[in-house]
């Protein structure tokens, strides 16, 4: 079977020689999307083993260094070949059950890289039988097409080496911003992390409003989506704070006004999107108890 999905080394992995050994433990949206990012710099694996008891697509799966096993079980019974770095994509109430087969397993010199939400470097290392080489990274959804922003905290005892090589697995699906402390990662899930939910929101309210002011129901979807798409990225491209932006829009006395009027009264958006995100940084602190 031929692949569909292209390998080309796009850019390369900083600070580390071919030959590495990488498994991903969970293949969902993310994971998928992570792997078909690294596929691009395809050279500097050896292998790739992916855990997923549902699969893998067939794209995936024609790949001759790809093994995908139903288990980390069946991963450990038929695995000799040393682990270089471990991508933990699971969720974070299911993440104390997937680590636990790491115990029957040598994996001192092995990096784990968790994009899970809430577990905190020192809940990893207590379920990973102390391993000290943790990494931290929330990414968010449009990861799954090259545009997602990562924020990523590295532990002090971890290699320069291995850290860019890390950043670099995280950069193959979009940007990615280094946190000096790993007290800001709750923050991070809820402000980036949760974020593209707030504005799927958004396009959707923005689209049931205007069906209920008389335009078909495709053409509002369409109208809603070209405007959520456009202004994001008016602000990827221009500099200037959102809050110019928004006042270059608009007029004195115009319609923008008077939609902001109903929006910014005694700044009640601003304080409902910051009590959304105070309820998702809670929970994000709630998970890694």
């Amino acid at each position: 079977m031929t692949s569909n999905i292209p390998i080309n080394p796009a850019h390369n992995f900083r600070g580390m020689e071919s030959g590495q050994h990488l498994v991903l433990l969970g293949c969902g949206k993310m994971g998928s999307a992570m792997l078909r990012g690294w596929l691009q710099q395809a050279e500097y694996f050896t292998r790739i083993s992916v855990i997923e008891p549902a699969g893998i697509s067939d794209d995936f799966e024609a790949i001759d260094f790809i093994i995908c096993y139903a288990s980390l079980d069946a991963f450990i019974k038929s695995n000799r070949t040393s682990i270089d770095f471990v991508v933990l994509a699971v969720k974070p109430q299911m993440m104390a059950n997937a680590l636990a087969p790491f115990s029957q397993i040598a994996t001192d010199n092995a990096v784990f890289l968790s994009i899970a939400a809430g577990l905190s470097s020192k809940w990893l290392e207590e379920h990973l039988g102390g391993s000290k080489q943790i990494v931290r990274a929330m990414p968010n959804t449009p990861a799954s097409v090259g545009a997602g922003v990562t924020a990523v905290y590295v532990g002090k005892k971890i290699p320069p080496n291995k850290k860019e090589f890390c950043i670099t697995l995280l950069e193959a699906v979009g940007e990615v911003i280094i946190l000096p402390d790993e007290k800001m990662m709750d923050a991070v899930t809820a402000l980036s992390g949760s974020g593209p939910a707030y504005v799927f929101l958004l396009a959707e309210a923005m689209q049931l409003a205007g069906t209920n002011l008389g335009l078909p129901d495709i053409l509002s979807k369409k109208l809603a989506r070209g405007t959520v798409f456009g202004a994001g990225t008016l602000l990827a491209q221009d500099t200037a704070d959102s809050s110019i932006l928004r006042e270059n829009v608009t007029s004195k006395g115009g319609t923008t006004a008077a939609a902001l009027s109903v929006l910014m009264e005694k700044d009640s958006l601003a304080e409902l999107i910051l009590k959304a995100m105070q309820q998702a940084e809670k929970r994000s602190r709630e998970l890694g108890q």
